[in-house]
């Protein structure tokens, strides 16, 4: 237990020193204590404030809340499916919210504002075919199922997407962006939206902390307590599908978070309970892409970057560091 609250501590450290850089760092750069005054409602009104207030905040907002669904998103599924593995990828949310996007990128340029709403229906879409296929006929709801229903729906839709990619070769410039994943500083529109999703998903999440941890003992203990093996599933699906659909409508495809935060956080804390492991997962994923979007907004600042190759340089050094001495 002390190592646990230690470990979700400094967790939450990590998030606040992550927020307040985000803040402060970028083309213009603010002064901590000045960001903090800002926060607290004693700024004097100048432009700092209106850059961190209308550009910053919301973005790092943004880059919290998606941080901390992708984290949640990929500790749930692992320990529904057992799968070490698993991620969003697993019940095809990614592949179909990358084919939504690129559809509207590529066919309706015009339209782009139309492009969270592509991302999340046919990223749900996707989830939604694989349970389908996954609770029809025999051996309904089991994890096998799932993962190639998953497996077959992510190979669909990328194919879908390379196609369309490459019957449009002078529009693939611009899907760059959102295959790579990156966040933007367009104020709270894309969150006014989405948040519903987020909400929802959240919600699923916490009620299906204490389930997860009897379906850990395995289907016949858990059922034997009262649980029903394969709701959990569809719930732990369902609940990863919004988090991860209405991420990818914002900040594009962000495969990595999902699948390392939680494996980081139950080495780190050495325990595997989802009472600790889903709520760590939420903050940790939040202070790891908060600290590489601020890293791919200052890096070549005016210029921005896309935050996923920077997501990954931060998270796989320190995952493999945790894998060796866990080995």
């Amino acid at each position: 237990m002390a190592r646990r609250t230690l470990v979700f501590a400094a967790l939450l450290a990590a998030l606040a020193l992550t927020t307040i850089a985000s803040l402060a760092l970028g083309a213009v750069k603010v002064p901590a204590a000045e960001v903090i005054d800002i926060l607290l409602g004693k700024g004097d009104g100048g432009s700092d404030q209106q850059i961190i207030e209308a550009l910053r905040l919301p973005r790092t907002i943004e880059a919290m809340i998606v941080g901390a669904a992708l984290g949640i998103a990929g500790a749930i599924l692992q320990g529904a499916l057992a799968n070490p593995l698993a991620s969003p990828d697993v019940i095809g949310v990614t592949g179909g919210a990358g084919f939504g996007a690129i559809l509207i990128i590529i066919l309706f340029p015009g339209s782009i504002a139309l492009l969270p709403v592509g991302a999340l229906f046919f990223g749900l879409l996707a989830a939604t075919l694989v349970f389908a296929f996954a609770w029809s006929g025999r051996n309904r709801g089991s994890t096998g199922k799932v993962i190639l229903a998953g497996i077959a729906m992510l190979s669909l839709f990328t194919a879908g997407t390379t196609g369309l990619l490459a019957a449009y070769p002078e529009r693939a410039p611009s899907a760059i962006f959102f295959i790579a994943g990156g966040l933007t500083s367009s104020g709270w529109k894309e969150m006014e939206t989405i948040w519903p999703y987020f909400a929802v998903g959240f919600l699923f999440a916490a009620f299906l902390i204490r389930p997860l941890d009897r379906l850990a003992l395995g289907d016949d203990v858990a059922a034997s307590l009262g649980s029903r093996p394969q709701l959990i599933r569809l719930g732990a699906g369902i609940a990863a599908a919004l988090l991860a659909a209405a991420s990818a409508a914002i900040a594009g495809l962000l495969g990595f978070l999902g699948l390392v935060v939680p494996h980081v956080v139950r080495m780190a804390g050495g325990s595997s309970s989802h009472t600790f492991v889903v709520p760590a997962s939420g903050v940790g994923g939040a202070a790891l892409l908060v600290a590489g979007d601020t890293l791919a907004r200052t890096l070549r600042a005016p210029i921005e970057m896309p935050v996923g190759p920077f997501m990954v340089l931060l998270g796989v050094p320190l995952f493999l560091w945790l894998l060796r001495k866990a080995v």
